[in-house]
């Protein structure tokens, strides 16, 4: 998509915003069910504080949250750890909500801006996070590069990103993960090495690079069941996807190719934790 990559991305989330918060809440991002009997809440909640814990969120902590939807970590961080949370969404139906949320602690500031066009200063951040957002970026390697040059040194980096298997048959890339690509509006998915290359020549040092796939698949049955309850329950839910532009409802149609990608093995969830030295 290139340069018309943050519009698409923006229209997208603006015209299903309701669809989003109905289905995923105000987190917008996957479980961490390290616990099985979790609920989808605490596993959301959950994932939250493992990346605050890798990203070494605390009191006074300066940290960049690079899409960071309708704010829901960035709130979580000002009150539970009293960290100065700057974030940034394309959309503007998330920007919006998010700024008009209460928050205990210090308020996040959200910027309604392209992360790669941020005018931050070098060596501003101790932590830079992203949640699920480095894909949705035309230049996924340029934001990595970005957020390491935002970093002071010392400062940790930490991504949770939808990856490719290492080697996905012709068939799983045609019918799965390609359909995913373009109705989720992704820039493509990489590969744990693609994800380790770009930190490390960012100037990043990897201290840990795991697929935790068991652990956040759980998210996307938890989705298929919100999703077939809605449609039998609430007829503002019909009427917004068949008003909704052909390109727009063909994402609710993925939601059970997302699944069976999971459960395939061909689509992977990487969590990456660097350091700039």
């Amino acid at each position: 998509m290139g340069a018309s990559m943050p519009a698409a991305v923006a229209g997208h989330y603006d015209r299903l915003d309701r669809f989003y918060r109905q289905l995923w809440g105000e987190h917008v991002h996957h479980g961490l069910w390290t616990d099985p009997a979790a609920t989808p809440e605490a596993a959301v909640r959950h994932l939250v504080h493992r990346v605050a814990a890798d990203a070494g969120i605390g009191a006074g902590t300066a940290v960049c949250d690079i899409g960071c939807g309708y704010g829901a970590p960035a709130r979580l961080w000002a009150a539970e750890y009293e960290a100065s949370v700057t974030g940034y969404t394309v959309s503007a139906a998330q920007h919006d909500y998010a700024r008009r949320q209460p928050v205990r602690g210090p308020a996040p500031t959200y910027h309604l801006q392209d992360f790669l066009d941020n005018d931050r200063p070098a060596e501003s951040a101790d932590a830079a996070v992203a949640i699920e957002s480095l894909t949705h970026i035309a230049d996924p390697p340029a934001a990595v590069r970005e957020a390491a040059h935002l970093l002071r040194p010392g400062g940790r980096f930490v991504a949770c990103v939808w990856m490719a298997a290492p080697n996905p048959p012709a068939w799983a890339r045609r019918l799965l993960l390609a359909p995913i690509c373009a109705d989720g509006r992704l820039s493509g998915l990489p590969t744990v090495r693609m994800l380790h290359r770009w930190a490390t020549q960012a100037g990043l040092r990897v201290d840990r690079l795991d697929d935790v796939t068991p652990f956040v698949r759980p998210t996307w049955t938890v989705v298929l069941r919100r999703f077939v309850r809605a449609l039998g329950s609430d007829p503002a839910l019909w009427r917004l996807l068949l008003d909704a532009a052909e390109s727009e409802r063909v994402f609710a149609r993925t939601l059970p190719r997302i699944w069976a990608a999971q459960r395939l093995g061909v689509l992977r969830y990487g969590w990456l934790v660097a350091t700039k030295a």
